[in-house]
């Protein structure tokens, strides 16, 4: 008889357990979270946590499945071990530069007389601009999200939400996220490999929104930079929704390598000193912050082309909020400030529980995001908010597993 008992559907107990697999270029890591009254749903205790070195994951690609699967076991071992739950099934975040998103509009004739918009006018319209997208953004792609943005009802704008009115024309501006297929496809492979049956997806950055701004930040507008090892996502919120994803081929991996170069030391020194306290490095401080910055620097600047791409250059009052590996320099926030001229605050969260390990920063993000979703996904939750069209996209299925909801501390 198994010593863990078994995760517990979130839909069938006041007790909501869930599981988060996050896949990146540096690691593989596994959070297991519980919840008991709607209170705890918005920020579940974390009972498990669990971490493997990558192997194999260029970039946000599996090049070796039968590797990322072994990371995969080992980690999700350490979670059940500290958790005391068996995981058999868990959610899934998807990132990296197999990753995009773009707006596009459409519109509906609702009828002759005034109609009333409903949930299903919306989702129906949504479909419909689906099924007309270009070409050039779905081909060999998979769509994981759509997110409504802005309405106008009989050719004027609304203000929040469209639901309820009344008009006889209803046009949609949607948000789609979507991943190459094989990309996907890897993941979910490697995934089921290691024994784990998957029970949605979720696009990363938006998983790491949930657990690291809130709704005011996201009404007010801001922009959310996660800095991996390899990737760097780029997640911008207005009004309560993401209206860009952007994700951008330098991370922090690239500090290290610039270190190792600089000095002339191995890329684990490198590693080690990348994020230490200064007092504590034994090499010129000047010429370490002159190659940290530089690197941060090209990082944040990039950022910066993005925001004016999409007309958002310092005017996102939230700021910028930093979260993943990159964070951790002591540099960044000056960096930050300069490139992106925003406020800008360090994503730090922290994890509590019975885990036999502490986890204090936001490189634990996208894993914590993705339980805060299981635990918030069943109808009946009173504090589903700002709801993302999921789609779990196994293979030659491509079809609805249900609204996911999305929650906002």
């Amino acid at each position: 008889m198994s010593k863990f008992r078994n995760l517990i559907s979130p839909s069938s107990t006041a007790t909501r357990i869930s599981a988060g697999i996050d896949i990146g270029s540096h690691s593989v890591k596994v959070i297991v979270s519980e919840a008991s009254t709607p209170e705890e749903r918005i920020k579940p205790k974390i009972i498990g946590v669990g971490y493997a070195l990558s192997k194999s994951v260029r970039r946000g690609y599996i090049t070796n499945i039968e590797e990322v699967a072994e990371a995969i076991r080992e980690a999700v071992s350490m979670a059940e071990k500290a958790s005391n739950y068996r995981i058999t099934k868990a959610y899934l975040g998807i990132g990296g530069l197999g990753l995009f998103a773009s707006s596009f509009s459409g519109s509906a004739e609702l009828g002759q007389r005034e109609t009333e918009i409903t949930a299903g006018t919306i989702a129906n319209l949504t479909d419909e601009i689906e099924e007309n997208l270009p070409e050039t953004f779905t081909i060999n792609r998979r769509i994981m999200h759509a997110v409504p943005l802005t309405y106008k009802v009989d050719g004027k704008p609304v203000i929040g939400k469209a639901i309820g009115m009344l008009g006889k024309t209803l046009e949609c501006k949607s948000l789609f996220i979507a991943c190459l297929a094989q990309h996907i496809q890897d993941f979910i492979d490697a995934v089921e490999l290691a024994g784990i049956e998957i029970e949605d997806v979720a696009a990363s950055p938006l998983a790491a929104s949930l657990a690291t701004v809130n709704k005011s930040q996201q009404m007010a507008g801001l922009v959310l930079v996660n800095v991996g090892a390899e990737t760097t996502s780029v997640s911008v919120f207005e009004n309560g929704a993401p209206i860009s994803i952007e994700i951008l081929p330098l991370g922090s991996g690239d500090i290290t390598n610039d270190i190792a170069l600089g000095f002339k030391i191995s890329l684990e020194e490198a590693e080690r000193i990348k994020n230490a306290r200064p007092e504590s490095i034994p090499y010129p401080r000047k010429k370490l912050e002159e190659i940290i910055s530089a690197r941060l620097s090209d990082i944040f600047d990039l950022v910066e082309s993005h925001l004016k791409k999409i007309g958002r250059s310092s005017l996102l009052p939230a700021g910028a909020v930093v979260t993943g590996g990159g964070a951790l320099s002591p540099f960044i926030e000056q960096v930050v400030k300069t490139s992106l001229k925003l406020p800008v605050r360090k994503a730090g969260i922290k994890f509590d529980g019975k885990s036999t390990v502490t986890v204090k920063d936001g490189t634990w993000a996208v894993a914590y995001g993705l339980t805060i979703l299981g635990i918030n996904s069943s109808s009946e939750d009173s504090h589903s908010i700002n709801i993302f069209k999921g789609r779990f996209v196994k293979t030659a299925k491509n079809s609805f597993i249900a609204w996911i909801k999305k929650i906002l501390p």
